[in-house]
């Protein structure tokens, strides 16, 4: 392992690596029309470093010029009633605790903007939103008019934009320079001491301990811990009021205002340092062999004549299939966002397809990307008549 360059959460140069792999699809959510297009997309390197002195991640040859965030993106989970449930359950506990009722919330990174509308609609808010990949016509709602959506990166020249809530979700991770970005959000509420923020991003203490090399993708440059996440807030001037995990303990969630000495802190979530190192090992020396267990059971399965499928054509199918390398082996990736069906997965280039199309090719396996669907799915396979074998990541 090599020492880097300082770390962009802390700024120490305690970085060492310990992860690397090639040629990964810098996008894998943007909707590529064709296979050759998707088998052709300009490809990354990841080698990610661990910081000793904070326990930040990140991809150090991490290039965002490379992406093109923009409509043709299509990130959107809200057809899953699974995670309608828990996108309803956690609104309903922000405007609860906070009395989100009558005031201004921004989100940054509001995609579709199902979230932000969801919070206007509950509390009669008043919501802007900031994504470059928003559509206006994927959004019906009777709290329209009190909605604004800027096709934009949230970045220093909107700081002056404020709100009594800010809200970022599963945005945090995509960004590089995550110390300066927090910068920005402190800065535009640095006037306003009684904003509240809060931040949604995945948990890499679940990839490193459970091996989930298909959660380490290029356009995840970052990846935060829970006491990773909870130690940049501090040290960017917030107080940090709530830090949990949820969903399955898949997200971390933070709950922070402009500092004022309220601090509280989760020594169970925070005193993490040796636990993440230990991590950090257990990733170095064992992901070759899920890599090579995977793969060997993926061709096993295609010289038996089995066909396989993935459900999930999101970001963990395309880190999946082209860290494998798999790509005549599984030829469909199933997924229930119509917007996503006849467009091809970046990289190996499987075409992807509505549920119903498993009726008329009737899969022996699927794979299931992220095992909280297993129920939801395992249920709409019951209702197309279908009994295949069910593998979870």
């Amino acid at each position: 392992m090599s020492t880097l360059s300082a770390c962009p959460s802390c700024g120490s140069t305690q970085v060492t690596t310990f992860y690397e792999v090639a040629n990964v699809p810098v996008h894998s959510v943007l909707l590529m029309p064709s296979r050759e297009e998707a088998r052709r997309y300009p490809r990354g390197k990841i080698k990610l470093g661990f910081c000793a002195l904070c326990g930040f991640i990140y991809n150090t040859l991490f290039d965002p010029k490379v992406h093109e965030y923009s409509a043709h993106c299509e990130e959107t989970q809200g057809f899953s009633e699974t995670f309608n449930s828990f996108s309803h359950k956690l609104a309903t506990y922000l405007v609860e605790r906070y009395d989100l009722h009558e005031k201004n919330i921004l989100e940054i990174g509001c995609g579709k903007g199902e979230f932000l509308t969801l919070l206007c609609e509950m509390g009669h808010n008043r919501g802007i939103g900031f994504d470059p990949g928003y559509l206006s016509e994927r959004i019906s709602s009777p709290a329209q008019d009190r909605l604004t959506f800027i096709k934009d990166f949230y970045t220093e020249k909107y700081a002056d934009y404020h709100a009594d809530f800010i809200c970022c979700k599963m945005t945090l991770e995509h960004i590089d320079r995550v110390a300066d970005f927090v910068k920005i959000v402190q800065h535009s509420t640095k006037n306003y001491p009684e904003t509240t923020i809060f931040f949604q991003l995945p948990d890499v203490t679940r990839i490193l301990y459970d091996l989930a090399f298909w959660d380490v993708y290029y356009e995840h440059c970052s990846y935060f811990s829970p006491g990773s996440l909870a130690r940049l807030f501090r040290q960017e001037q917030f107080d940090v009021l709530q830090l949990w995990r949820d969903y399955d303990d898949q997200y971390i969630m933070i709950e922070a205002k402009p500092a004022q000495g309220k601090n509280t802190t989760f020594p169970e979530l925070e005193r993490e340092l040796g636990y993440l190192g230990e991590g950090v090992r257990n990733f170095t020396q064992n992901a070759s062999q899920t890599l090579a267990t995977w793969k060997n059971t993926i061709q096993d399965l295609h010289q038996k004549g089995k066909r396989t499928v993935l459900w999930g054509s999101g970001s963990k199918a395309v880190a999946f299939l082209t860290t494998l390398g798999i790509e005549e082996e599984i030829q469909y990736a199933v997924d229930i966002n119509p917007h996503r069906h006849g467009t091809f997965l970046a990289g190996t280039g499987q075409t992807i397809v509505a549920p119903q199309f498993l009726q008329e090719y009737q899969p022996d396996t699927v794979i299931i990307m992220n095992p909280i669907y297993h129920a939801e799915i395992k249920r709409d396979l019951d209702s197309l008549g279908l009994n295949p074998t069910l593998m979870l990541v």
